[in-house]
């Protein structure tokens, strides 16, 4: 009874799933433990990895499985760690995992071979053992797309992750890499600020509560996209050209088709510069205002 209820407290710490290990150190015996299995409580995840009882697994559940399955040292990483941060909207299906070079491979999970992790590169989030926050963004250098790793980075900026003297040891270590050469490039903006973006943000906020506006939602995911600031009711979104990293010929044509992907999903979306924000608030306002009018009107609202 008692191995029973340190089952459940374990399987509740480790967002319901728990090893063949774990399960044989509580005290269950090898025939307990499949005669659990074939009553389906429990339910394989991977080799060795179970979760407990019949509820649908969180994608934490499914992340921590993963490495769990790899064995001792591994740990979540790639576009799975940058989705943990919170750097990234969406949660990959197949889990993302970091191992030692003697570390085990396992069907339906991405796995990465080192040699060694550094204890800086890695910790715990969520009680998932995981890349740190510069890793992650490494990381992304290598297997992110350009628009993935510029998002990640200004998301990680934005909840306060964005630690340039750490990112700046770890590209010491790994700079020359390809990897760390496209991060090196992502983070050039941040070292060399063109403007406030809190200022800009505020100074956008205050033009249009005078104007009388219902305040958008600012920095918000939608959908599939992370959006400056948006109107729900409306289905309005406005993009602040400055508010994050632009700085390349594919982030040019990324953008444009952002915008274009949004209107094929009936969201009514504008650009408007950083800059234009800085020195005309109340023209943007008050063009808002007969923007948003409009987008009433069509959808009768």
């Amino acid at each position: 009874m008692r191995s029973h209820h340190a089952l459940a407290e374990l399987a509740e710490a480790q967002h319901g799933v728990v090893t063949f290990r774990q399960l044989r150190e509580l005290g269950f015996s090898k025939g307990h433990i499949s005669r659990a299995y074939e009553a389906d409580r429990l339910r394989r995840i991977h080799r060795g990895v179970y979760a407990l009882g019949h509820a649908r697994l969180s994608r934490q559940g499914r992340c921590l499985a993963a490495v769990l399955a790899c064995g001792e040292g591994a740990v979540l990483s790639h576009h799975s760690a940058a989705w943990l941060w919170g750097f990234l909207p969406t949660c990959p299906p197949e889990a993302s995992v970091t191992v030692p070079s003697q570390g085990h491979r396992r069907r339906g999970i991405r796995v990465y071979r080192v040699a060694a992790l550094p204890r800086s590169e890695y910790g715990t989030l969520e009680g998932i053992p995981v890349t740190s926050a510069e890793r992650t963004l490494l990381g992304l250098g290598a297997t992110g797309t350009a628009r993935e790793l510029t998002s990640a980075v200004d998301r990680a900026k934005r909840l306060g992750r964005l630690d340039l003297d750490a990112l700046d040891a770890i590209l010491l270590r790994r700079g020359h890499t390809v990897a760390g050469e496209r991060l090196t490039k992502v983070l050039e903006p941040y070292r060399r600020p063109v403007f406030d973006r809190a200022r800009s943000e505020l100074l956008f906020l205050d033009a249009i509560e005078k104007e009388g506006l219902t305040l958008p939602a600012l920095n918000t995911w939608v959908e599939n996209w992370e959006i400056d600031a948006y109107w729900e009711a409306e289905r309005f979104a406005v993009e602040v050209d400055g508010w994050e990293a632009h700085g390349t010929r594919a982030a040019f044509e990324n953008d444009r088709l952002r915008v274009e992907e949004m209107k094929l999903a009936g969201i009514d979306t504008i650009r408007i510069s950083a800059r234009r924000i800085e020195r005309e608030p109340e023209q943007v306002a008050l063009r808002l205002r007969t923007l948003l009018t409009r987008r009433r009107a069509e959808l009768g609202l």
